[in-house]
């Protein structure tokens, strides 16, 4: 499914739009464009770009110049700082490893959608406080994985999840069959050596199977 181009984008186009977010690290920004048209091509119409790497502000602001029915965040949002330079530099939603108040507070007042980071039921509880009812389970499986989450859903039905950290193709459907998981975020698209090497074909096999996971 592509992004939608249409209208201002809602947390739910960033947790429906496939059963995977591909969290990127882009080390060289020439990279960027391709390897989304690569992700697009194989069914996969979001991605998080971190900003872990020099490259990152400058890959989402290519992506969302040249790849307009790619939906692109940014990701590994740690500041204040981050949170206004990456939606100057085109970033449709943020994704952050946890929620700080004075970060919580910026990416709040950013306008744009935002999957905040929480790994403990306060935390959760936290940010639904805060109007937050869609947010990132990081670290999901040193966090407690699938079990964790099956097991916050008694007392936290209404909350849903995009699981982030350790998790792989194997075990990305057992987290989708959660009800309470519409997408997870996974590193596995983009392997290392197929973009150093510049193999998007790789990249778009990996994305159409990514795409299937849908139980």
């Amino acid at each position: 499914m592509s992004a939608p181009t249409v209208g201002p984008v809602t947390v739910d186009d960033v947790m429906t739009t496939s059963p995977v977010v591909p969290v990127v690290v882009i080390e060289d920004v020439a990279d960027a464009v391709p390897l989304a048209g690569a992700l697009l091509r194989g069914g996969v119409g979001v991605i998080e770009i971190t900003l872990r790497t020099p490259a990152g502000l400058e890959a989402i602001r290519r992506v969302a110049a040249e790849v307009p029915d790619m939906l692109v965040g940014a990701g590994t949002v740690v500041t204040a700082d981050q949170v206004t330079a990456s939606v100057e530099a085109g970033a449709s939603f943020l994704v952050t490893p946890g929620s700080p108040p004075r970060l919580l507070d910026a990416a709040l007042g950013a306008g744009v959608p935002l999957l905040a980071g929480a790994g403990t039921v306060t935390e959760m509880m936290t940010l639904a406080e805060r109007g937050l009812t869609a947010m990132k389970f990081f670290p999901a499986e040193p966090s407690g994985g699938r079990d964790y989450l099956a097991a916050v859903a008694g007392p936290l039905p209404h909350l849903r999840f995009c699981p982030t950290g350790g998790i792989t193709p194997t075990s990305a459907p057992t987290y989708l069959a959660l009800p309470s998981v519409p997408c997870v975020g996974g590193s596995w698209l983009t392997p290392k050596d197929a973009v150093r090497e510049g193999r998007w074909d790789v990249v778009e096999g990996l994305a159409r199977q990514a795409a299937a996971l849908r139980p």
